[in-house]
């Protein structure tokens, strides 16, 4: 007899996991509660929920790891049941055990599977034993710097430093020398200690052309376990994720199902139950492949999977938690077609993919076919899209969380089909308020390389320079739109009996022809003039402009004469240029205190920023015409101070660790830009700083500076 769902569920998460888990609850008629720190009190899984209640600060630790705040909400509101989402809770053995305590379901992995594949170290003595292979290296409780380091000496450089406890790429670094070890232990281990309150950290052997490969499991509590297929999850940065695809391309049948037997091994060895990923490094010079870890829990990646099987994964896991048995069997599972998942992050990838902080000022996404994944038997000729996101327009994206924005899926009948949709897709996404990957990969989904499912971890810095060339001028075209959108939108609004001078604010000279000039200025500082001349048709019914882009002053203007030119919304642009009909959405955004603003172009598969500069005399009066000094050294982004390792009048050497800062759960580390010695340090360990701010100013030895 199946039995009943749960009348009401608590998500104790935030952002697109959080949406994504209320859609299903609410497909089922399952009601839902959301918590949600203060920062988030206008979020969106806090306005689709059923109920929601505040659990305390931004920082994660007050709000979002308060195992006891959360308890007190599921009794406050009747939540039968827990779902974590990924991330914070997720895999806390501690939270599953209290939850049980309170005759609370967690819908998730009893806790002793969570503490038996939680730790790597023991996880990989389990999956030996199971005969699941895994990489060499040291798993030891000995956790001494030195003896650390001897062991990794003995397992041969480059080696992979590997938080025990941790996931998502956090606590991870690669060593390629022993005199670079202790350095990378240390960041790894105070990474690892805040984001999974452990600081132990396990050392294997790294291997130099891995593919990232795993199995999504699935077990429920009468021990039936079956594999759903796998996923490749090779391209990443700072160890993190940010496109996977599914199936895992290039994979023979009888290695895939190896893949797939030694997965459902490893779940059944520590008699697991839900949603499981067991994590394999695919050796491509041997073609072998190691356990590596296993994430008990949903993962960020999980759609794919949905798409290429026909099946809602949340769905299955409330199934499994309410004590049903798994809605198929291994030979019922089907596998049809391709299925991407790009993740779309607040982040800067010319600038190191360092996180970005903001508000969400413009976003449109392409419009999605589906919500969930359509079953396998009614999969169309035409490509699914499916946009999962946890923020809107005017969101606020801050420092104290992951800084992914949405997820964008997309499936086809092959590789080459879904690939292309998802390059598609890609052009129509458009984000403004925060700098994003978007561009990134879009050069990533049409690079050779990709296309051809040549993947690897080591892919982006393999092709560093080709995904991200030397910026480019945009076209006279671009240049002409941005021009003419600046027209239109600062004339006076028109009457009918208004003439061409009174709508365009601009000089006149004798005639009815008026003039304006425009300072514009491209993302590589070039400076370009636009000149435009606004003039009745010769009905006089209409306004006709003529354009002239002076892209630089070695090169002669390029004219466009008779345009046509509307603002059909104050952000989209039509123009006639050059006989040929043009579109665009323009997104203005301020820049500094003098009135200058940004021009965030998105004209069909183009895209570009150019920036409107404020006139001469107010950039003369502001006091962001000028950085500071040579020296100064600025937070990147809006950051938390972890650490300040000088004081004023130290000496310092050239590229010596100064400040480290955290962003977004990311830390970086801020180094003296030559040899010198401090003479401020303008902030303190805790603090939290804004994106700009001088933190430390170095004044440059003489020598050095000459």
């Amino acid at each position: 007899v199946r039995k009943p769902h749960f009348d009401k569920i608590l998500i104790a998460n935030r952002g697109e996991i959080a949406c994504r888990v209320i859609r299903t609850a609410k497909k089922l008629g399952i009601r839902t509660v959301a918590v949600y720190s203060e920062v988030d009190a206008d979020s969106l899984h806090v306005k689709i929920a059923d109920e929601a209640f505040c659990i305390g600060p931004a920082p994660s630790s007050e709000s979002y790891l308060r195992i006891d705040k959360i308890i007190e909400v599921c009794h406050r509101s009747g939540a039968q049941a827990v779902h974590p989402g990924y991330g914070f809770l997720s895999e806390n053995a501690n939270f599953a055990e209290q939850l049980a305590n309170e005759g609370i379901t967690f819908i998730g992995p009893p806790a002793s599977s969570i503490i038996s594949m939680g730790s790597k170290s023991e996880s990989k003595t389990i999956m030996t034993n199971a005969g699941v292979p895994c990489v060499p290296g040291y798993h030891g409780a000995n956790q001494d710097p030195h003896h650390l380091l001897s062991e990794a000496e003995k397992i041969g450089f480059p080696v992979l430093i590997k938080a025990v406890h941790g996931g998502g790429g956090k606590g991870m670094r690669t060593v390629h020398s022993a005199s670079a070890f202790l350095d990378a232990l240390e960041s790894a281990q105070r990474e690892a200690l805040k984001g999974f309150g452990n600081a132990d950290v396990l050392v294997e052997k790294f291997i130099e052309r891995p593919r990232h490969v795993e199995v999504q499991v699935f077990a429920d509590t009468a021990g039936s376990t079956v594999s759903l297929w796998e996923r490749d999850c090779s391209v990443q940065r700072r160890n993190q994720k940010i496109i996977e695809e599914a199936p895992a391309p290039g994979l023979s049948p009888e290695l895939r199902a190896d893949l797939g037997g030694k997965a459902v091994a490893a779940a059944k060895a520590v008699n697991y139950v839900g949603a499981g990923t067991v994590e394999f490094i695919f050796d491509k010079d041997t073609d072998k492949f190691y356990f590596m870890e296993m994430n008990t829990r949903l993962q960020v990646e999980h759609p794919v999977t949905e798409m290429i099987t026909g099946l809602d994964l949340v769905e299955w896991q409330l199934e499994v938690a309410a004590g049903n048995p798994l809605p198929l069997s291994q030979s019922e599972i089907p596998m049809v077609g391709h299925a991407f998942e790009a993740r779309i992050y607040a982040e800067n990838p010319r600038n190191d993919f360092l996180p970005d902080s903001g508000r969400l000022v413009h976003l449109s996404t392409p419009v999605p076919t589906h919500v969930f994944a359509p079953p396998v038997s009614t999969v169309s000729a035409s490509p699914s899209v499916r946009v999962e996101q946890g923020f809107g327009t005017g969101a606020q994206i801050g420092v104290f969380y992951d800084p992914m924005i949405a997820k964008l899926v997309v499936h086809g009948a092959d590789r080459t089909e879904a690939l292309r949709a998802l390059r598609v897709a890609l052009e129509e996404y458009q984000v403004v308020g925060v700098s994003t990957n978007i561009a990134f990969l879009r050069a990533l989904a049409g690079h050779p390389a990709f296309i051809a499912a040549e993947v690897e971890t080591g892919f982006i810095p393999k092709y560093r320079d080709e995904l991200l060339p030397p910026l480019t001028e945009p076209s006279v075209v671009l240049l002409a739109q941005a021009a003419l959108f600046l027209a239109l939108r600062d004339q006076p609004p028109s009457t009918p009996s208004a003439t061409p001078w009174v709508r365009l604010t601009a000089r006149r000279f004798g005639g009815d022809v008026h003039t304006r000039t425009l300072a514009l200025e491209t993302e590589t500082g070039t400076a370009v003039s636009v000149h435009i001349s606004a003039r009745p048709n010769a009905g006089g019914s209409s306004v006709l402009y003529d354009v002239a882009v002076h892209p630089t002053k070695a090169l002669a203007p390029v004219e466009f004469r008779g345009v046509s030119a509307e603002l059909a919304s104050p952000t989209a642009l039509s123009a006639t240029l050059a006989g040929a009909l043009t579109r665009a959405t323009i997104v203005p955004q301020p820049h500094g205190s003098a009135g200058a603003e940004r021009l965030h172009i998105f004209s069909g598969s183009h895209t570009t920023t150019v920036l409107r500069r404020a006139p001469a005399w107010a950039e003369e009066l502001s006091a962001d015409a000028h950085t500071a000094a040579r020296g100064a050294l600025r937070a990147p982004m809006p950051s938390l101070v972890v650490e300040v390792r000088v004081a004023v009048g130290q000496r310092v050497e050239k590229g010596q660790a100064v400040v480290v800062l955290e962003s977004m759960k990311t830390e970086t580390v801020l180094r003296a830009p030559a040899d010198g010695v401090v003479k401020a340090v303008g902030c303190a360990k805790g603090e939290m700083v804004e994106e700009g701010r001088e933190l430390v100013d170095i004044e440059e030895d003489t020598e050095a500076a000459a």
